[in-house]
This record gives structure tokens, C-alpha cells and sequence, in this order.
């Protein structure tokens, strides 16, 4: 038991260091405590000191998930701990301490890499890039993403010299701060986020639509027209017409052209409507006051076991809660965007925010801001939302953009292209936050890159070193 408890807790360190505790120096403290016990069990038991430590890492980092599904909870930290008890397996055929140290580094690196797409589309939460979105390493993501911050975090971390990693890496960041690729184009526009409020923890199938509708439809009745403001935004899915046919045909709908009609500025409003007798669609769309709708963008990754439900048949014949997902969400294709009259805005739904590729399609297609309409009132504490605050500002650092994130029940905010948050609302509270954004242009290294670009670094760092151990072996050697 005791060999358990030490990388146990310096997992539990580098969950530490994530939101909502968010002590980022921690991450390092718990991954040079790992690297040393697992230089010293590297012939004994490398597997199972890696698989302990992600579980004290993933365990409270992910706990968010607990509120979604228990079964998948469990399911997914034991599959992230095997992903990252496999890569100290694989690092540890290295007997010289400096190649082990450098496949520490790249297997688990990989690891991470692995669980952004994979299971079920991937559940890129609890990252090392999410840890470090405060500290003075995140401009690192305008020319590396969160694959290569998460790289990096690791060599500062396993690295028998970390003074030198920490001085080389800041340099860096020193580079990265001086030249994004992004830049200003001279106009702005200005945008209300309304967040209606409500209690945490409650699910869409324990609550009456109309209610949440009735909500932020009033607190949108408290804006006075204004010939400075150019959109009201609402948080994704507040309007749910699934049960009873298509947004367009809704009293909801004829209530908001009202609406934008009074204001005379767009209206950019989250909906879930019907699609048959198992399916329903999440899609923001555009009502503009004399047009009507004139854009939509339909989420394309869904939540897992949120939004639909994995393996259904084999779960219901086990006995599992598949009822509280009673029809799946049916996935977009289109391109990640909206237009907002001449503005064109990149659009991350929710879970979304949390995949860079799923953000920069937008800004490839000329979006000048990013906006991030979410609901978390599903979860219970604030793991998820305040990792994914963290996610939003590590997406506004990668592409040089401004993210509007709007939320029902919290948080909602505006980040800066620096990953500075402004206007976050509380938990639960009713809210109108309204700021100008400057709106910007060009494209940063890693939205020119992408996140296969450094895959690919690292899938070459991990053939060298294999080929280096491969020709170490003596001839006639097992």
C-alpha cells in the first residue's frame, strides 16, 4: 500500500493545479515527484506506478464527469490511467537515464495526445494545458496548441535540468508574446450576453423549457435599444422546441423577432429542436430583425453520455441510467461559423471550446472573434465550468481572438486575445454583461499548423528513440 500512496499524491498535486483549485506550480512539483519514483521502479513496476498516479491525477480533475454518469466516470479515468501506464511501460525498455527521461516525455505526452480524440470522440478536460492557461507558459499555444504546451509542462517537469528547460521554454514564451501572426482590423463591435440564471444541477429532462426561455427572454426585455450595440448573444440550447416540431414554427421564435426587432440588432440564440423520433439537433442561429434567421451552425461533437449515449443497447441490457439521455443529438457538418450581418464569428458549441481544431475551422474561414454558448447547469460544483473558462482562454491565446462565452447559469465572460478573462458572471446569478471587442484578423503558427503538425513531431521523437534503443540491443539479445 504505501508504494501506492506516492505517485498517488503527486498525481493528486497535478490535479491540484488544475481549476477550480487552479495552483499551477503544483504541476511540476507532482510530475518531478513521479519522474523520480518512476526512475527508481523503471525494472519493477512502471505500469502500475504511472496507472496510480493518472488516478490520482484524474480521479478529482475529472469529477465533474460523476454528475453525467458514474459507470463512465470510472470507465474513463481507468482508461486515461492505462493510456499513461502504458507510455511509462513503453519508456521504461530505456536503460540510459537521459533516453528514459526524453521517452517519459514523449510516450506520456502521446498519452494525452490520445485521450483528445479517443474514446468516444475524446474528453480533453483535466490537461496540462488546462492547468497552465494562467501561468506565464499559455502564449506558448499561439505556435504549439495545447499538444505542445502539454509537452512542454512534461519536459520542465521530468527534466533532470530544470533550470535550462524553464529558460529555454520562457524564451519562448518571449517569442510567442511578441508575434502571434494575428492582428487588429480597426473595427469592433459591441455584445450583450444574457445569462438567465437558475440552480446548478439540474438536468433539461427534471426542468420545463419554457421556463429557462421565460427567463432570459425577460432579462433580454431590460435592454434598451442602443444604436452603439450590434448583437445579443444567449448560451447554447435555452430554447428547446425538440418535443414539439422546428424553431421556426415556435411561439419562441415569433417572441424573439419581436424582440430583435425592438432592439434592431441581431439576435444569436442557442436551440434544440426536433429531428425525428430518436433525435434532435443543438445549433445556434441568427435572427435578424428584418430577415429572420440568416445563419445556423449545428454542433458537430457531441457530449458523450450528455448529448447521446454510447453503446445504448448494451447499456440499458446492464441496467444503466440511459434514460436520462432518452434521444441523441444528431451531429452537424457544416463549417464552424456564423455570420452576424458582416461579421463572421467562429463558433465553438460548448464542449466544443475544449478542441482547437473544432475552433479554428472558423477563424480558417475569416472569423474575426470567437463565441462559445454553453450550458453547465446540468454539473454540480464548478470543475467543468471553470475548466472550461480555462479552455476559452487558451482558444482566444491559439487564434488571436476574442471569445464571448454565454452561459445560463455561469460563467459567462469575455477573454482577450492575452487569455485575459473580463465581466465573469458568478454561479446561478441572473446577468447582463455587455462589452466592445476589438475585432481581429491573421492567422496564429498553430491555426496555420494545426494540431497534426505536432502529433507529428512527436510521433518522430518516439521512432528516433525506439530506432536508438533498437540498435543499442546487443545482437543475440532478448
Amino acid at each position: 500500500m504505501r508504494k501506492l500512496l506516492s505517485p498517488f499524491f503527486a498525481g493528486v498535486l497535478v490535479a491540484a493545479s488544475l481549476p477550480p483549485w487552479g495552483w499551477w506550480p503544483l504541476s511540476f512539483i507532482g510530475l518531478a515527484w513521479y519522474a523520480s519514483i518512476a526512475r527508481t521502479r523503471r525494472t519493477t513496476s512502471p505500469f502500475a506506478t504511472a496507472f496510480v498516479f493518472s488516478f490520482g491525477w484524474f480521479l478529482p480533475g475529472m469529477a465533474w464527469m460523476w454528475f453525467l454518469t458514474a459507470p463512465g466516470f470510472i470507465i474513463a479515468v481507468a482508461i486515461f490511467a492505462t493510456l499513461h501506464g502504458i507510455a511509462a511501460k513503453l519508456a521504461s525498455s530505456f536503460s540510459n537515464e537521459s533516453q528514459h527521461t526524453s521517452a517519459l516525455i514523449v510516450f506520456h505526452a502521446l498519452a494525452e495526445t490520445v485521450r483528445l480524440s479517443w474514446p468516444f470522440g475524446g474528453v480533453p478536460l483535466a490537461t496540462l494545458g488546462i492547468a497552465h492557461a494562467s501561468s506565464p507558459w499559455s502564449p506558448l499555444v499561439a505556435w504549439t496548441g495545447v499538444i505542445g504546451l502539454s509537452a512542454v509542462v512534461l519536459w520542465i517537469g521530468f527534466s533532470q535540468h530544470k533550470f535550462r528547460a524553464i529558460v529555454i521554454s520562457l524564451v519562448l514564451v518571449g517569442v510567442a508574446n511578441v508575434w502571434d501572426g494575428a492582428s487588429h482590423t480597426g473595427r469592433s463591435l459591441t455584445i450583450a450576453v444574457v445569462q438567465g440564471g437558475g440552480e446548478q444541477g439540474t438536468r433539461a429532462i427534471n426542468s420545463n423549457p419554457r421556463d429557462v426561455f421565460v427567463k432570459h427572454l425577460n432579462l433580454t426585455r431590460t435592454l434598451q435599444p442602443s444604436p452603439t450595440r450590434d448583437a445579443v448573444v444567449w448560451p447554447e440550447n435555452v430554447i428547446n422546441v425538440s418535443a414539439t416540431g422546428l424553431f421556426v414554427d415556435s411561439v419562441e421564435y415569433r417572441e424573439l423577432l419581436a424582440e430583435a426587432k425592438r432592439l434592431q440588432v441581431p439576435l444569436v440564440v442557442g436551440i434544440t429542436e426536433d429531428a425525428g423520433p430518436d433525435a434532435f439537433t443543438n445549433a445556434q442561429v441568427v435572427i435578424d430583425p428584418e430577415l429572420g434567421i440568416t445563419s445556423r451552425y449545428d454542433k458537430v461533437r457531441r457530449v458523450p453520455f450528455g448529448e447521446y449515449m454510447p453503446m445504448r443497447s448494451l447499456l440499458s441490457s446492464v441496467g444503466a441510467p440511459t434514460h436520462l439521455v432518452p434521444r441523441d443529438a444528431r451531429a452537424g457538418d457544416a463549417r464552424g461559423w456564423i455570420d452576424i450581418d458582416d461579421e463572421r464569428a467562429a463558433v465553438a458549441i460548448s464542449w466544443e471550446i475544449f478542441f482547437g481544431g473544432r475552433v479554428n475551422e472558423g477563424i480558417v474561414d475569416g472569423a474575426t472573434f470567437i463565441i462559445n454558448p454553453t450550458n453547465g447547469s446540468s454539473y454540480t460544483w464548478t470543475i467543468l465550468q471553470t475548466q472550461q473558462i480555462a479552455s476559452s482562454r487558451l482558444r482566444a491565446q491559439e487564434q488571436g481572438r476574442w471569445i464571448v462565452q454565454a452561459a445560463p447559469t455561469g460563467f459567462s465572460a469575455f477573454i482577450d486575445p492575452n487569455g485575459r478573462v473580463h465581466d465573469r458572471t458568478g454561479i446561478s446569478e441572473s446577468a447582463l454583461i455587455e462589452r466592445t471587442i476589438p475585432l481581429r484578423t491573421g492567422r496564429t503558427p498553430y491555426s496555420l499548423l494545426g494540431n497534426a503538425f505536432y502529433i507529428g513531431l512527436l510521433l518522430v521523437w518516439a521512432i528516433v528513440l525506439l530506432q536508438r534503443r533498437y540498435r543499442a540491443i546487443p545482437r543475440g539479445a532478448s
